[in-house]
């Protein structure tokens, strides 16, 4: 797994001559039941799921350290004729927030998440455990959390992280929010090693 920006801003322009992935099937298959409003997707990469969330009209902030996936994902909101804007940093919106996509450049281990401004979350395939609390925090009351990522059973398969840092233990999901209320929760280890969870404040 790529570990530096270089190394990030390096995967993501050789995944810019490929079609774009498709968004994770957690995300796919419960897309009718998540909340409409405010959404912010953490470690974006190229946007998949931040533009399926926008196609639906939902004003998405999307955050990553690579300023070339930020750029990928803004060639591709443009070319969907989706509203997207750079922002300078994350904020408290002063005023409710309509469509489009706003592209935040950050190092996520030093932001801070405004508190109780979105009504989803989403994390895919990113883990940085001491921005749990935070992400818990920047929900508005009945908010909602997507995050799936992968867990130490990934050590058996090809791919993915092999740094134990970057790896869940069993069961490690769902126990890292207990400020929320877990509404589903999965571990596969079958050719992947990874958990998944949605939890509800």
């Amino acid at each position: 797994m790529p570990s530096s920006q270089s190394d990030w801003d390096a995967k993501h322009r050789l995944a810019a001559e490929t079609p774009p992935s498709e968004p994770a099937s957690i995300v796919r298959e419960l897309l009718p039941l998540l909340p409409a409003g405010p959404a912010l997707d953490i470690a974006c990469g190229t946007g998949r799921h931040s533009l399926l969330l926008s196609a639906r009209g939902q004003h998405v902030t999307a955050v990553d350290f690579s300023s070339v996936a930020l750029g990928i994902l803004e060639a591709r909101a443009r070319s969907m004729s989706a509203p997207v804007r750079r922002g300078q940093g994350l904020r408290e919106p002063g005023r409710p927030q309509k469509g489009g996509l706003e592209l935040i450049h950050a190092d996520l281990e030093r932001i801070r998440l405004p508190e109780r401004c979105y009504d989803l979350i989403l994390c895919v395939q990113y883990l940085q455990r001491d921005l749990f609390p935070q992400m818990a925090r920047a929900l508005r009351p009945k908010g909602m959390l997507v995050m799936e990522t992968f867990t130490s059973a990934q050590l058996e398969f090809a791919g993915g992280p092999r740094n134990p840092a970057y790896l869940l233990e069993t069961g490690g999901l769902r126990e890292a929010f207990p400020e929320l209320c877990v509404l589903f929760h999965r571990e596969l280890r079958a050719g992947v090693g990874i958990a998944s969870l949605v939890a509800k404040k």
